[in-house]
Formats: structure tokens, sequence, C-alpha cells
């Protein structure tokens, strides 16, 4: 899509503020291939590049009153990706970190109690993906399971890949909410290694 007028995009922003759906989804069209390939220089991964483009999105959707008070929405998307893209990192090194350190001041650790602990993830998190909903599940196991593409999925499926990364975010933010709910702080870090992988 070209570029928009500095005016026109003022005026997408103010009616995005107002809740109006369809300006939003011009906005998020006129800057999600240039965010999403901004992101993935920074990550070197798709899946994860497409994760914090939709978080991002999904954020500024959730808290659009807000909207109408940025100058520079580029600057904003930009800087706000960039920010979460950090914290992803911060969140991973820091967690495996606790793992690491959790493994070494535990003297009576050993191999058979991290396939004991592996097997405990695994089961937790196939009963959690279980129970989701069927489309939500299908889509989640071909993307993260077989590692196809939001396109793929789309063709294979036939619907549309807005579809496919709706039924995504929300299958994951689904998963990280029972993993949460379901472990002791040990397993949820061991979970989230194991997930985020």
């Amino acid at each position: 899509m070209s570029e928009q007028p500095a005016g026109s995009e003022k005026a997408l922003l103010m009616l995005s503020s107002t809740g109006d759906e369809s300006a939003f989804t011009l906005l998020f069209h006129l800057y999600k291939n240039k965010l999403y390939a901004y992101v993935l220089r920074l990550t070197e991964s798709e899946m994860l590049a497409e994760d914090i483009v939709q978080d991002v999105f999904m954020k500024l959707w959730n808290e659009h009153a807000s909207l109408a008070g940025i100058d520079n929405f580029g600057s904003y998307l930009f800087r706000m990706s960039k920010n979460h893209a950090i914290n992803h990192f911060r969140r991973m090194s820091h967690e495996t970190l606790l793992i690491s350190e959790l493994f070494q001041a535990d003297p009576s650790h050993n191999a058979t109690e991290d396939l004991v602990a592996l097997n405990e993830t695994e089961k937790l998190l196939s009963a959690i993906i279980d129970k989701l909903p069927a489309q939500q599940k299908t889509i989640y196991q071909l993307s993260r399971q077989e590692g196809r593409s939001h396109e793929e999925i789309a063709e294979l499926l036939k619907i549309s890949p807005n579809t496919v990364k709706n039924h995504m975010v929300q299958a994951m933010s689904t998963i990280r909410t029972q993993l949460r709910r379901h472990s002791d702080t040990f397993l949820f870090l061991a979970l989230a290694a194991f997930f985020g992988k």
C-alpha cells in the first residue's frame, strides 16, 4: 500500500481512537509489512516476528482510545515493537538463567529427573492444547508442530490468513494463561523455556 499523507493518517488515528475498526484495519495494512520486516531483522525468527506484530496491534486496539494522542504513528509503532522484542529476549534469558541456577543448586538433580520433568511438561502442554477449540487446536498444531506458515494453513483450511493469525493469537494467549495457572514456579519456568522454543 502506498504511503498515506500525514493528515490522512492522523484522521485514521482519530477514527480508530473512537473504536472505528475499518480505520484501524487501514492503519494495520499500511504498516504491517514494514513492521514485520523490521521485527524480523531484530529477531531473525518469522514466527516470533509475526507474534510481536500481532501483539503490538492487539495492544494498540485494546487501548485504542489513546491513539488520538500519537503524533508520529510510524515511529511509535517501531519503538513499541523494538521494546516488545527486547522484553521477549530478556524474559527468555532470565528464565534460562533461573532454570540453570535451579539445576546447579540441587545436588540431587540428575538426568532421570530431567526426563520426568520433561514428560510432565509435555503432558501438561498436550492437555492444554487438547482443550483448545477445534479450529484453534488444528491451526496451532499446523503452525507450531508442523512448522507451516499462516498462508499455507489458510490455503489448507480454506480460510483467510488473518483468520489464521487471530486463532493463533487466541490459542497462544490461552496456553500461556493455563501454563501459569497450572504450574508451580519451577515447572512454569521449564514450561516457558520448552514452550518458547
